[in-house]
């Protein structure tokens, strides 16, 4: 199973479908959690069009894009947040190519972006839903710590040191 992991434009229609995919799996996750509902289909363009992802552009950021035998699988994005720590975000893997190993790449790829951002640490948050997710990064290294944001949907941070991890 061949993957690479490139940098992709955040406004390219293949980050533009994958965003649109990590979104609305997301928000539908939510909503049938907590509302017995899908996510409603305006308010998903209003969300989809508020986020463009201009933050995960060069100098301080960078959207990754996962391919797997030639077809765009997933992405992941950073950002950075100060000068020495980045954010990591929009960590997505269709549901088809989940379980080959790509989310752990991804999110490697994403590490060493950081760093040539000059980051030094990452943090990240998750919701308690997303299993898989949490399970990923405390498997990669990641520990849970203290709230660091005041996203209203996050329920786990997390946090890596990436210096002298090349």
């Amino acid at each position: 199973m061949t993957w690479t992991i490139t940098p992709e434009p955040y406004d390219s229609p293949v980050a533009a479908a994958l965003w649109r995919a990590y979104y609305t799996e997301v928000s539908d996750r939510w909503y049938l959690l907590h509302e017995s509902r899908r996510t409603d289909p305006a308010e998903l363009e209003r969300e989809i069009a508020a986020r463009t992802g201009a933050e995960l552009t060069p100098p301080g950021g960078q959207l990754l894009v996962a391919w797997h035998e030639g077809a765009a699988a997933g992405s992941a994005g950073v950002r950075l947040l100060s000068p020495t720590t980045a954010e990591l975000t929009r960590v997505f893997l269709y549901e088809a190519m989940r379980g080959r190993g790509g989310a752990a790449k991804l999110v490697t790829a994403a590490e060493e972006a950081a760093r040539e951002l000059g980051a030094g640490t990452m943090i990240l948050d998750t919701r308690h839903d997303l299993v898989e997710a949490r399970t990923l990064y405390s498997r990669l290294g990641y520990e849970e710590t203290d709230r660091h944001n005041n996203d209203p949907y996050a329920e786990h941070w997390f946090r890596k040191a990436l210096l002298n991890q090349r």
